[in-house]
């Protein structure tokens, strides 16, 4: 029997990256899953990949960032699957590496939109669900640009140092329900997202320096992130409430940068 046997499960940013292969993985370990993501394409990808390998999960294209959209998706998963056990708000915008001088209002809001009030939403109309039938997990994703300097951009290591903030509150919005609300602070990790680093590098000949700061030596596969989402999800993780777990290598031991020039 899986370690999700018989959860309803449901996954934002599924398209690719770090969300497919949760996705799949919950998948595999019994969850009934909705898959959530606006690249209709890569969503389609990821369920087909499910149903090949046996699992059960649905497609529901949607902006995380727009509350009728999430409560919709949310629906959707009681009603097609008889309830609600795990949520993973994962789905995120990087933003880019803009100097400070030339970024908007605009961009802060788009991406705080995504990556803060997406993982609010989640929260906001999934987890008086769980509290309703005792139980439940949500797990958001953060960063490590959320706990230290130089792992990110400002809107981008703010709108996750807001996610930080958000599971610590929010667990205790939920005090004694049964409904646990953790982070993982994922390092660097080789996703769409992350792309135009590696090729970079790539370009560069410098592919081997890539995860030279932290002390494993390599960056990190987006299953290696789905594994601890895979372990908050399950009862396996019952005792674990309010924490912002990072996957990074070990970066954040010393969190050490390269200064520029």
């Amino acid at each position: 029997m899986g370690r999700l046997a018989g959860k309803r499960a449901i996954v934002t940013g599924a398209a690719s990256g770090i969300g497919r292969a949760s996705a799949r993985i919950f998948a595999r370990e019994g969850a009934s899953v909705v898959a959530v993501d606006r690249a209709e394409e890569g969503l389609a990808e990821t369920i087909a990949m499910i149903n090949d390998a046996g699992g059960t999960a649905m497609a529901v294209s949607a902006d995380v960032g727009d509350e009728d959209a999430v409560s919709g998706f949310i629906n959707t998963c009681v009603e097609s699957y008889g309830g609600l056990d795990v949520i993973y708000a994962n789905a995120g915008v990087s933003g880019g590496r803009v100097p400070v001088a030339e970024q908007t209002v605009e961009m802060w809001q788009d991406i705080l939109r995504v990556n803060l009030i997406g993982p609010f939403l989640c929260i906001k109309h999934g987890a008086p669900i769980m509290a309703a039938a005792g139980k439940g997990s949500i797990v958001c994703t953060a960063s490590v640009a959320a706990l230290r300097a130089n792992a990110g951009g400002p809107p981008y290591a703010a709108s996750k140092a807001g996610v930080v903030s958000l599971v610590q509150t929010m667990c205790n919005e939920f005090f004694a329900s049964g409904v646990r609300i953790n982070a993982i602070c994922p390092g660097l990790i080789e996703t769409g997202m992350t792309k135009p680093t590696f090729d970079r590098a790539r370009t560069r000949g410098t592919e081997g320096k890539i995860g030279q700061l932290n002390p494993t030596r390599r960056n990190g596969v987006p299953e290696e992130i789905a594994n601890m989402a895979l372990f908050l999800a399950s009862d396996e993780a019952s005792y674990v409430n309010g924490q912002s777990i990072a996957v990074d290598g070990g970066l954040t031991s010393t969190h050490p940068f390269v200064p520029k020039g």
